[in-house]
């Protein structure tokens, strides 16, 4: 078991060998302890399961997790493994992302307990105020999940093209043309196929005088 160090820099943690289950995390005094037989590589597959770089930020993050799991004004043991399994099961990636989930699960757990106190009131103007925080809790965290998945996506921006020259021998694709990452997808329409294949025969028509409305035609 480790407990929570007093880091003065940030601090590498060993790779451990992979496939092994994540550690749990025990409050012992108001002191973080990762249970593993080996703790340098508990701290790294911890790390892995929440985004952390280093020591320092895995602590940090734990910490901040901790103190959001209070319950009577006592870190909850079972809260902050509530949270930390949420921030595994999300999987950050890199820095941001972890802060950005720890975030999240934090306003999750706030909202629920806002419901929570919602449910054993029966004073109207309580319920209010309750109502209302809950609403900006439930919306913050509609935000923060559609900035995850903004962080999550490709970042890649179509392109559309408005001027287009073709110069002498070139071809001219007809369709939606769209640039992602240097990589060019083309819906060809069916122009481009009737060019290859040649000029359309010539259809040549003639009306008789006695049926105005019927049109009688041969192919050249």
């Amino acid at each position: 078991m480790t407990t929570s160090p007093n880091c003065t820099s940030a601090s590498p943690i060993a790779a451990p060998e992979r496939g092994g289950p994540t550690p749990r995390v025990r409050l012992y005094r108001r002191r973080l302890m990762i249970q593993h037989p080996d703790p340098q590589a508990g701290e790294r597959l911890l790390a892995d399961a929440l985004g952390a770089a280093d020591r320092d930020a895995l602590h940090g993050i734990l910490k901040q997790l901790m103190k959001a799991s209070v319950i009577a004004q006592k870190p909850d043991e079972a809260n902050l493994a509530f949270m930390i399994s949420m921030m595994k099961g999300i999987a950050p990636r890199d820095s941001i992302e972890a802060m950005l989930v720890a975030q999240m699960v934090s306003v999750h757990v706030a909202a629920m307990r806002s419901a929570f106190r919602l449910a054993l009131t029966d004073n109207l103007p309580q319920q209010e105020s309750i109502t209302r925080a809950l609403t900006r809790l439930a919306r913050t965290f509609a935000a923060q999940i559609e900035a995850l998945g903004r962080l999550r996506s490709t970042g890649e921006r179509a392109i559309t093209v408005q001027n287009l020259s073709v110069q002498d021998g070139g071809k001219a694709i007809v369709g939606n043309v769209t640039q992602h990452a240097n990589v060019i997808v083309a819906e060809a329409g069916a122009a481009d196929t009737a060019a290859d294949a040649g000029p359309a025969p010539a259809r040549e028509v003639h009306r008789g005088k006695d049926e105005p409305g019927v049109a009688h035609g041969t192919v050249a």
